[in-house]
């Protein structure tokens, strides 16, 4: 997991052939402006999702992972929260997981709860389990998806 400011993102792209284009989406000048969508970036190996709402609360939200995609979350506008646990500590699945949507629920209870600051991106990696979207307020953010295998 990685917490940082979008405007240090340059340092990151050498851990990962998609990240330079998925930050540099993240760097719009119009990010602010997309409306809610799914976007694609770079076919199926990057695409983004805006998300402008209500978050659903801590007690609301599971953890989740994935082992097809990396998440990089980034906060536009409105403070938000990020439950976290390591996947190897996570005891309790619910369900199975969903090959086709790529993610596994957890019904653990983060250990670490991750401020979301707008200006600030998280990069959950495969071994990241992370509730989203916990704050219960306004929140207008973008999720980008980044193929593991490339």
């Amino acid at each position: 997991m990685i917490l940082d400011k979008l405007v240090n993102a340059e340092r990151y792209y050498n851990l990962h052939a998609g990240f330079k284009n998925a930050f540099e989406f993240l760097s719009r000048h119009d990010i602010a402006d997309l409306p809610d969508a799914k976007y694609e970036i770079d076919g199926k190996r990057i695409y983004a999702t805006v998300f402008e709402g209500q978050g659903k609360g801590r007690k609301a939200s599971k953890l989740e992972a994935h082992n097809k995609y990396i998440d990089i979350h980034y906060a536009i506008s409105g403070f938000d929260e990020i439950g976290w646990n390591p996947v190897q500590e996570c005891a309790v699945k619910d369900g199975g997981y969903d090959g086709k949507k790529d993610f596994q629920l957890y019904s653990d209870v983060p250990k670490i709860w991750i401020p979301h600051a707008p200006g600030t991106f998280i990069v959950f990696f495969p071994e990241d389990a992370h509730a989203p979207i916990t704050i219960a307020k306004d929140l207008h953010k973008v999720v980008v998806k980044v193929a593991v295998k490339w």
